[in-house]
């Protein structure tokens, strides 16, 4: 297994009478996307300052590639990148500005020409911050964070707010970001980013880690259950449906059966069902469970409630 940079163990932090993290202990490994989920206020951006140094645990232990973010506070800020949740620059900077200010920052930094080439932001390179759009924001943020071709690079809430388009470019820039061998610990609130971008997820709920791994095995974990909905004439299709082993649930509105099982004969068996009974299927369709149904389940509540 590759070694582990990030550990974190009973992490916990106040805020007068406010708990903003509770016992929280995890792992991060080299080289691999890990997130930290949950809803907005669950103690996502408090546990990742504490990370990151910029913010003093109450009680727990942390290290960051062998050294402790508050003790060693100016070594690992050579190694680490980081994108905060409020970044924001001067509306009158221009984008080679803010490259060269924070190159100014390192002792060691990459080809900024290429870095923004790569981030598709050459042809920004003379405008002003107050007028890129927020996807070239935050692709601009990340290029920040990785002018000093950091070891780690930690990611808050890097999309919340981008339109679908901007969104997805943004994630595809984050695997490359992995893809080159950079570990990058992200945290956010959309469980769709989560699945495509994170290696592993631990989600976490009032200051507390409720679960940990990859997504595929928490949705098996939690969410075995899968749907099978198609849409054929038939007499007593549900009811014929229910005899099969894989099958929970059958139910038919007028022509649209809607079949819930689980395991990994399910889909196999109903497809099998339908080709010997000579159903003539006009509409198919499989439905799986996501990571936002794991969290449903876990917690009762939609992680948008």
């Amino acid at each position: 297994m590759a070694p582990i940079v990030i550990s974190v163990s009973h992490l916990s932090k106040r805020y007068g009478r406010t708990v903003a993290v509770e016992d929280v202990s995890l792992e991060v490994r080299e080289g691999e996307i890990f997130g930290l989920i949950g809803p907005n206020g669950a103690g996502k951006t408090t546990t990742m300052e504490c990370v990151q140094g910029h913010r003093k645990a109450d009680s727990g232990t942390i290290s960051v590639l062998g050294l402790d973010p508050r003790r060693d506070a100016n070594q690992l800020r050579q190694r680490i990148g980081v994108q905060h949740q409020e970044a924001h620059l001067q509306k009158r900077i221009k984008v080679w500005e803010a490259v060269d200010l924070w190159s100014s920052l390192y002792s060691r930094v990459v080809d900024t020409d290429a870095l923004l080439e790569r981030l598709g932001l050459t042809a920004k390179r003379n405008a002003w911050f107050m007028t890129l759009s927020g996807g070239q924001k935050q692709r601009l943020f990340i290029a920040l964070a990785l002018i000093h071709e950091p070891d780690v690079v930690f990611l808050d809430e890097l999309t919340t707010g981008l339109d679908p388009q901007a969104r997805r470019t943004i994630w595809d820039l984050v695997t490359g970001i992995r893809d080159r061998g950079t570990t990058v610990f992200l945290t956010t609130h959309l469980m769709e980013e989560a699945e495509r971008l994170c290696d592993r997820v631990a989600i976490i709920e009032h200051g507390k880690i409720i679960e940990m791994g990859t997504p595929a095995d928490l949705v098996e974990k939690h969410c075995p259950e899968r749907s099978v909905v198609f849409t054929s004439d038939g007499d007593a299709v549900a009811d014929r449906l229910r005899a099969l082993p894989s099958v929970q649930s059958a139910m038919s509105n007028g022509s649209t059966h809607t079949i819930r099982g689980e395991g990994d004969d399910f889909v196999t068996d109903v497809i099998t069902f339908i080709a010997g009974s000579g159903l003539r299927v006009r509409g198919f369709r499989t439905e799986f469970p996501t990571l936002e149904d794991v969290f449903l389940k876990l917690t009762g509540h939609g992680i948008r409630d």
